[in-house]
């Protein structure tokens, strides 16, 4: 994979954590009502919802900052591969235990699984590339 695919790729996927995350943290009503979901005026509820925005945050940085360093983008494609898939195969997990969400769910699966994919491939690839040149 050439380097400027590989930055689109870890820019794209470190840009859209950086959104939702910011979304979750600091409206998470906001981001409830568009997947649907109206969240009931509980401090404790907030919380517990906003609280994953913090973690999507930091974990949007490192994954820009392998976008922008190349030293980082082994590290940030292996994130962005855990981040997305562990997302992506808990929504499907749901959808088997309780069933189909909304639309905007079902899509935010797809993406998840697909950003979750790409970036596992590249960590699998950049891993090769890596044992190959130390092999010579």
């Amino acid at each position: 994979m050439n380097r400027l695919l590989s930055r689109s790729i870890l820019a794209v996927s470190g840009t859209l954590l950086l959104v939702v995350g910011s979304s979750v943290l600091f409206k998470p009503e906001a981001f409830a009502a568009a997947n649907g979901i109206a969240l009931p005026e509980s401090a404790s509820l907030l919380s517990e919802y906003r609280a994953p925005g913090g973690m999507l945050i930091a974990s949007a940085a490192l994954i820009l900052l392998g976008a922008v360093r190349t030293q980082y983008m082994r590290l940030a494609f292996a994130l962005a591969a855990l981040v997305y898939g562990s997302y992506g195969v808990s929504r499907l997990i749901a959808l088997v235990l309780d069933g189909t969400p909304s639309a905007a769910l079902t899509q935010a699966m797809a993406i998840e699984l697909l950003l979750g994919s790409v970036c596992l491939a590249a960590t699998l690839k950049l891993n090769r590339s890596q044992v190959k040149t130390r092999q010579r």
